[in-house]
């Protein structure tokens, strides 16, 4: 080791510097890897934190946050055909020169939403002890009736229909096809089963988010304005 000690003379003196310890390559090579690890961990944690984390004991809240990622929820939609008829007079003066008639037979379709995003804390009473959720839903809404006349069926009847009558046949009976779809659409029947996909389109929405939150057994009453309490 004496080998290794540099002498210096100064004057009469004789100075002795130890040698410089060497750094480890390994060691210095390491360095980047572990901060570059250090950053994949932090950006793992940001990201479940802002996406998977939920803080427990808070169920209503978590029942917001899903309603607000989903703001309006199509529960239901309804395709059927509407049965549409018109006739169009050609006179000239009090003389009938022609007339005709057009039946049409239109696919119709019509969506049932439900507005998630005006649910808040008032339309959400929670039970702890009984680990009972009540949710109160606002009014359906219902979509404009969507005709694909593009698929309708005619059947004319005329000995001879004008480009004209004809025009004018088909826009009375789309009017007529759209007035009749959106009376259809609000037919008890059809509310009935677009009221109850939505009930059980939000318990299926609000599984999940529970879960995480740590609540397993809870029973989710859903209901629309106006319905009694089951």
């Amino acid at each position: 080791m004496a080998d290794d000690l540099k002498t210096e003379t100064t004057g009469t003196e004789t100075l002795i510097t130890p040698p410089k310890p060497e750094r480890s390559l390994a060691r210095i090579q390491a360095v980047p890897w572990f901060i570059v690890i250090l950053l994949i961990a932090a950006v793992a944690w940001l990201g479940w934190r802002a996406f998977f984390y939920q803080e427990e004991g808070d169920p209503v809240g978590s029942a917001m946050l899903a309603f607000e990622k989903q703001n309006s929820l199509t529960v239901f939609s309804s395709r059927f055909e509407v049965v549409a008829e018109s006739t169009n007079t050609t006179s000239l003066g009090p003389i009938t020169l022609a007339e005709s008639r057009q039946a049409a037979i239109i696919p119709a379709l019509v969506e049932y939403r439900v507005n998630l995003s005006t649910i808040g804390r008032d339309r959400i009473a929670w039970d702890a002890g009984e680990q009972v959720m009540d949710i109160t839903l606002p009014v359906l809404k219902i979509s404009k009736p969507n005709l694909d006349e593009a698929r309708q069926k005619t059947f004319t009847e005329g000995v001879w229909v004008s480009r004209g009558a004809s025009a004018n046949l088909s826009r009375e009976n789309s009017r007529q096809a759209e007035i009749k779809a959106a009376a259809f659409a609000k037919n008890p029947e059809v509310l009935a089963l677009a009221r109850s996909a939505a009930k059980d389109a939000v318990r299926q929405n609000l599984t999940i988010p529970l879960q995480v939150a740590g609540y397993d057994d809870i029973t989710v009453n859903v209901r629309f304005d106006g319905e009694k309490v089951q």
